[in-house]
């Protein structure tokens, strides 16, 4: 309100020195002004409080337009009235007497106006100011929603892909210990590793590449006891620099996956792992023997894996997976983002 009596009493004094060129006294300019002033004030609040926030901010142009020829046209009749009843009280109908700028009604209504369309630019710019505000804090909120949603679906899909793969190895050492091997304490020191990157560092976003490779030689250690003289793997990599960072237990499942759909060839499984990091990204391939009578190597665990590329990596990476009667393949490229 304050603010509102301080601005107004400003216009009044620029109306006085606007309009006292002339020969006029300065009390006659400001009585003159005083006759003004409601209906400028009139015209400026039904144009910031009506015509800006209902009809020009909500788009609605054409009663915008109506409604501000009526204000326009209203005003234009209480600005002459006004002049009209200065001329009474100032100079008693002689209208000679008058400032001449006074006079000029054209003139006067200018001013009135250059009042009202100054306010209402500036509360034109305001409320859009307020619209961009409001519309940036929308766009945060629902993209704080959509990671939160997006970090559940990680989560969800870990959720299964834990305790998918922890079955299978709890089966395997299970076994083992039924046949009381003599590998079954080593077998136990390389799942507790795995056990320990499974619960702890997998809830991690991103984790050392070196690490995730390691984790995959534990696992192939712990299948070559189960497999026996039945298994034939070979895992290369190429230029891994130990800075380089990846989603935990992505790589890991394909090759749990091939363990478990493989099958034998000439009482073999074979299994070929390549993994090497470039300039462009990370290519990574496995391939297993397969028979096209067994079951398919597309479980679950590849499933969840796909999603969560689709999650993490969006379009910076391509899946290929080959079925044929003979091989099973997976091929996978991470682009350098």
């Amino acid at each position: 309100m304050l603010l509102h009596i301080l601005f107004w009493s400003a216009v009044l004094i620029f109306f006085t020195y606007f309009f006292s060129a002339g020969k006029d006294s300065f009390n006659n300019t400001l009585l003159f002004s005083l006759f003004l002033m409601p209906v400028t004030i009139a015209t400026t609040y039904v144009s910031i409080y009506k015509l800006i926030p209902d009809y020009l901010i909500t788009k609605r142009y054409w009663l915008f337009g109506l409604y501000s020829l009526y204000t326009f046209i209203i005003s234009g009749y209480l600005i002459m009235v006004s002049i009209f009843f200065s001329l009474i009280y100032i100079a008693n109908f002689e209208y000679e007497d008058m400032n001449p700028i006074t006079r000029n009604i054209l003139l006067v209504t200018s001013g009135v106006y250059l009042v009202v369309v100054i306010v209402s630019a500036f509360k034109l710019l305001k409320l859009n100011l307020i619209q961009a505000e409001n519309t940036k804090k929308l766009e945060t909120k629902i993209l704080e929603t959509q990671l939160k949603l997006k970090e559940q679906e990680l989560n969800y899909l870990k959720m299964q892909i834990h305790p998918h793969f922890l079955f299978n190895t709890l089966n395997t050492m299970y076994g083992f210990a039924l046949k009381k091997a003599d590998e079954t304490p080593e077998m136990i020191l390389k799942l507790s590793n795995l056990l320990d990157y499974l619960l702890y560092q997998v809830d991690k976003p991103f984790v050392l590449l070196t690490d995730e490779i390691n984790h995959i030689k534990d696992y192939i250690e712990l299948e070559k006891m189960r497999f026996n003289n039945t298994l034939d793997v070979t895992f290369i990599t190429e230029n891994i620099l130990e800075s380089t960072q990846i989603a935990p237990m992505l790589l890991l499942p394909f090759v749990e996956n091939s363990f478990k759909h493989g099958h034998l060839k000439n009482g073999v499984l074979t299994i070929k792992i390549d993994l090497k990091y470039t300039s462009d990204g990370l290519y990574f391939s496995i391939e297993n023997s397969h028979s096209n009578l067994g079951d398919t190597n597309k479980g679950i665990g590849l499933e969840n894996i796909q999603k969560r590329l689709d999650l993490l990596y969006k379009n910076n990476y391509k899946l290929n997976i080959e079925d044929s009667e003979n091989h099973f393949k997976v091929q996978l490229k991470l682009n350098t983002i």
